[in-house]
């Protein structure tokens, strides 16, 4: 493993635990509760990618949304791509605090919104 890639995977291990190095590609799966789910989170990626100017790869399928980020310009991973995937991140895991007034999605029955991971 060269010193670049190793430096990736201890800033994934450090801030973005739950993302991988995967192919030259920072990679997350956010598994979902369906089909509306997975499409409700790729626009909400979509919407935070193009506010950045940065585009990630994404896969949309029934049961979750895999998200692939690598500078093309560069040909590398970049700060972009950190910065852009714990925006992502935190835009998809964000839940109503303890005693918040949002009560946030249900998390079990037909309208689950994301399976927690």
């Amino acid at each position: 493993m060269g010193n670049v890639e190793q430096g990736i995977r201890e800033r994934l291990a450090r801030e973005l635990p739950q993302w991988s190095l995967e192919q030259d590609h920072l990679r997350r799966h956010y598994a979902t509760g369906g089909w509306r789910t997975s499409m409700l989170l790729a626009n909400g990626i979509s919407h935070l990618a193009e506010l950045a100017w940065h585009h990630p790869d994404l896969e949309v399928s029934w049961g979750g949304v895999v998200v692939r980020l690598r500078t093309h310009s560069e040909n590398a991973i970049t700060d972009k791509d950190f910065e852009l995937a714990a925006m992502i991140e935190q835009s998809a895991t964000w839940r109503p605090a303890e005693g918040s007034s949002l009560e946030g999605a249900p998390r079990q029955g037909q309208w689950r919104y994301l399976d927690e991971a």
